[in-house]
């Protein structure tokens, strides 16, 4: 069986963290995806961006209206993941404009967060941790 796993983020918590505690953290949950990797359990996950550089589309009245941010009522509940490429947040808004789920409850739409950079350098220090010990 296959399973959507959403990880939130509390900020205020993340906030108070000092940054070596966030690197801690980051490298921990990095080494962690890499012993699902190896049982083979890692489908693959993206990284979302903040919540505030989201859009939610509704339909409406007959047409599609855009809100800033996530928003969804409580008698919905998260349906799926689409995984989408566009050019930008405005082509995605397009793209997913036409979508027929879209009659049937809201999408958020959210930026994938690239996370290969940050990956590159935990894997850096967990090597060099490693050869420390």
């Amino acid at each position: 069986m296959k399973f959507v796993c959403l990880g939130y983020l509390d900020e205020r918590s993340w906030n108070a963290l000092s940054e070596s505690e966030r690197t801690g953290l980051l490298d921990a949950c990095f080494a962690y995806d890499d012993e699902l990797r190896k049982g083979g359990h890692f489908a693959g996950g993206e990284a979302l961006q903040n919540a505030r550089n989201a859009v939610t589309l509704r339909y409406r009245n007959g047409k599609v209206s855009k809100t800033d941010g996530p928003f969804a009522e409580t008698k919905e509940m998260l349906g799926g993941i689409l995984f989408l490429e566009a050019e930008d947040l405005d082509h995605a808004v397009r793209i997913m404009s036409n979508h027929p789920g879209v009659r049937v409850g809201p999408f958020e739409i959210r930026p994938a967060e690239d996370m290969t950079e940050i990956i590159r350098q935990s894997a850096a220090r967990r090597r060099s941790a490693g050869k420390s010990s």
